[in-house]
């Protein structure tokens, strides 16, 4: 959705302007513009938040307050929202994020060390953990929305594609998603939505006026599930689990796991992988929406994780391969992860206060910051030109697309 015309700025809304010093526009995209401001009362620097788009900003306000305890989620510390405007966040300002950590480490072309790996690996367990206990379904976890504090600590960030599951069941995820939404309203001193009234509004998206729950179209490509990939809609918390064994393993080799040019293209680099993707691998696979329109040449000798993680302990590959797995059923829960010996052997995670990092972004995504941008790669696409001819074989309800 395309955010609508304004003949305003964030500059002459006074209830911000009285409240806050607007330093300069750090980030900028379709759907948010980011802002480095300093709160007029103390002098702590903030990043305002603009949010073209309702339902982002209604989803992210709702999440970011139900985590508000959590030590390793960005904080809200109020917002603006008025009819006709877009919403203004106030966020704490975070000055880089674990992409910038990753590619850093990559143009010096030396591997992090395993204790950092241990810190960043348990504070982003610690984050998604915060949101899992809650049923907060975050939908696009990657490096560039894991920010990062100037004393190492590591933080969650951008919950524009949230959704919260009252029963983490995703048969009764819309059902009790609504109760959910009925039942709350989020407001502060400057601005009130009553989120009852999000049912008639016309800006509600389109995963909640279709048939069934969820839109499989989220996240980033490269950290996408098979089952998003797939087109299913009936889904959990195990999609934010796959998200998770991609980022771990671009913290233990550098670069990333699956960097898929297309949806195609993902599912391909994943099968080549991980193997053929059938009812012996995963049971039920068969029923997703789109199984029977895609498929891909048989696998005789797949890659393996292994061979993707050269150089890697026993330990690391297993902590990956637990959660880049087909069966969602079969994937590690985050408690199960934090209790992993991988972290009470040597060598030990490093204290935060240790952690060596760069305090501010490099080259691209300096001028993306991180949980701040607008979603990257949010459609899937479908463009076939690049895999050359392809089969396609009719049957009774429709055809098949094979892939070489």
């Amino acid at each position: 959705m395309e955010p609508p015309p304004k003949s305003w700025s964030i500059h002459t809304r006074s209830e911000i302007i009285a409240k806050y010093q607007i330093m300069e526009r750090v980030g900028s995209g379709a759907y948010a513009d980011v802002y480095r401001a300093r709160r007029l009362s103390d002098g702590l620097t903030v990043a305002l938040k603009e949010i073209h788009d309702y339902q982002s900003a209604f989803r992210e306000i709702d999440a970011l307050q139900i985590l508000q305890a959590s030590p390793n989620v960005v904080v809200l510390h109020e917002y603006f929202w008025r009819d006709d405007e877009d919403a203004v966040l106030v966020l704490e300002f975070l000055p880089t994020d674990l992409a910038t950590v990753i590619s850093h480490a990559a143009k010096s072309d030396q591997p992090l060390p395993v204790p950092d790996i241990k810190r960043w690996i348990l504070q982003i367990l610690s984050a998604v953990d915060s949101c899992h206990r809650l049923n907060v379904l975050h939908r696009d976890l990657k490096p560039s929305n894991l920010l990062i504090s100037e004393n190492g600590t590591l933080k969650l960030a951008d919950f524009g594609q949230t959704r919260i599951l009252i029963d983490d069941s995703p048969e009764n995820a819309c059902d009790n998603h609504e109760e959910h939404y009925e039942n709350t309203d989020l407001h502060d001193g400057n601005a009130i939505c009553t989120t009852s009234d999000i049912d008639n509004d016309p800006l509600r998206d389109e995963e909640d006026k279709e048939l069934g729950c969820f839109t499989s179209c989220v996240g980033t490509r490269w950290f996408r599930a098979p089952e998003l990939l797939y087109g299913s809609r009936d889904y959990g918390l195990e999609i934010d689990l796959w998200s998770l064994g991609c980022i771990f393993a671009e913290l233990l080799t550098l670069r990333p796991l699956f960097p898929g040019t297309s949806d195609i293209d993902q599912l391909s680099r994943i099968i080549s992988v991980l193997g053929n993707l059938d009812e012996d691998a995963w049971p039920g696979c068969s029923k997703l929406p789109d199984y029977g329109i895609i498929s891909f040449s048989k696998v005789e000798n797949p890659v393996s994780l292994e061979v993707c993680l050269p150089n890697r302990s026993p330990d690391e590959v297993s902590l990956v391969k637990r959660l880049v797995c087909y069966d969602p059923a079969k994937r590690a829960s985050v408690m199960e992860l934090l209790t992993d010996k991988y972290f009470s052997e040597e060598p030990l995670p490093v204290p935060v206060s240790e952690l060596r990092f760069p305090l501010t972004r490099e080259g691209e995504v300096a001028d993306s910051p991180g949980g701040w941008r607008d979603y990257d790669e949010m459609d899937s696409d479908s463009d076939f030109d690049e895999f050359g001819p392809l089969n396609i074989t009719r049957s009774g309800t429709g055809f098949s697309i094979q892939f070489p």
